[in-house]
């Protein structure tokens, strides 16, 4: 993900009715929801929802697909895992010490320890 993208993301969900609306997309599923019974879970008039699915949709953390009558929005879960992605690729890089508290422990753990676990894992040869 470019930064650029990053941002515009970060811009989109930088606002609580966005951010709500995402949330309950993320929730809901690859399913998705009707734009319809969005506005009634969250209270929040047809308009104004639509303004901020729009917004959603531009940042491209939502999409929509067209069923009869309906429009159904669902959160663009490969997009949400770029950006989260993004944000932690660099996790605890310059320190991974004690008290290092980074969600991606794999990037913390010396290399000697991956060295180890990888050993650990390859077939033991026997010698003749």
């Amino acid at each position: 993900m470019e930064t650029t993208s990053a941002v515009r993301a970060l811009a989109a969900l930088a606002q609580d009715t966005r951010l709500s609306v995402f949330r309950v997309l993320v929730q809901q599923g690859p399913s998705g929801m009707a734009a319809g019974e969005l506005a009634q879970q969250l209270a929040i008039a047809p308009a104004t929802l639509s303004f901020h699915l729009k917004e959603l949709s531009h940042a491209g953390l939502v999409t929509s697909r067209q069923d009869g009558r309906f429009n159904f929005y669902s959160a663009n879960f490969d997009a949400m895992n770029e950006l989260l992605t993004y944000l932690t690729e660099n996790c605890c890089i310059a320190d991974c010490g004690p008290g290092a508290t980074c969600a991606p422990a794999a990037a913390c753990k010396p290399a000697t320890s991956r060295r180890a676990a990888q050993a650990r894992r390859q077939p033991q040869r026997s010698k003749i």
